[in-house]
């Protein structure tokens, strides 16, 4: 079969994108190496179209977000395996979500967050959604409203200019946005969700889901170093279907959470 197709969309900024492809052409080069026909030569780059994208049946290689993958792709992408990125306080394979304020905002914890305005960069969104939301429904607040921004990039420019309060940042984008982006010394982490599983890479073909997860982790084992610590991404483990499908939602009712 030809015409396969294989994206890593999550993470993947300007700065990465040369070490994303590297870890690509590896795992590329042992499907191949295994026998496996229609690998691609390149990796597709998705701008939009992201749920879409992820529901195709020519789907070799992508990754994904645990909030589209319960409610959306459960049953139809295999899991791969979960990068580990070696964030503090969050076992092998889990993140969480850095909430970030201004750094001269006066207020000191969630709880004084009643009303404010929070950005947030996509409605499937676990970590800059979902984990928010359920952790403001936690601290028994809610926002005021939500500004969609459409990246995690975009949810903390928001924050730093002014237009949103709040925004829920995953920890592995805000620690690339705190080493590549200097106006981020303008904000300051006011509370981090809890740990959830990460973000899992995925494949329409089940029963290459085993020879896929070899070839990846062997392609990010076989990357030099410095690659492997450019990305933070320091090895796949992997994390039952079920945690995912466990991980709670806030409330139904956005009524619940956000005021009219």
């Amino acid at each position: 079969m030809t015409g396969r197709v294989a994206a890593f969309p999550m993470y993947n900024r300007p700065e990465l994108r040369p070490t994303f492809d590297a870890l690509w052409e590896g795992t590329r080069d042992g499907l191949r190496a295994a026998g496996v026909d229609g690998v691609p030569d390149q990796l597709t780059v998705v701008e939009t179209g992201l749920l879409e994208f992820w529901k195709r049946p020519d789907l070799v290689l992508s990754q994904t977000c645990g909030f589209p993958y319960r409610h959306f792709l459960k049953d139809c992408v295999v899991l791969v395996g979960t990068p580990d990125f070696g964030l503090e306080e969050c076992p092998p394979g889990f993140y969480r979500s850095a909430l970030i304020v201004r750094r001269d905002d006066k207020r000191n914890g969630l709880a004084e967050f009643e009303g404010a305005t929070i950005a947030v960069n996509d409605l499937h969104s676990q970590s800059g959604h979902a984990a928010p939301l359920l952790a403001a429904q936690q601290a028994g607040l809610r926002f005021g409203a939500i500004r969609l921004s459409g990246a995690h990039v975009a949810s903390a420019r928001m924050v730093a200019e002014g237009k949103a309060d709040i925004a829920g940042l995953d920890a592995v984008s805000w620690r690339h946005m705190q080493r590549f982006d200097s106006w981020t010394s303008g904000l300051r982490v006011i509370s981090w969700t809890s740990p959830t599983p990460g973000l899992p890479f995925i494949t329409a073909f089940a029963p290459l889901a085993a020879t896929i997860t070899s070839c990846l982790s062997e392609a990010l084992r076989m990357l030099p170093r410095a690659l492997r610590d450019d990305l933070t991404m320091f090895d796949l483990v992997a994390v039952n279907r079920w945690d995912y499908l466990a991980v709670p939602d806030p409330e139904a009712s956005d009524k619940a959470l956000f005021r009219s």
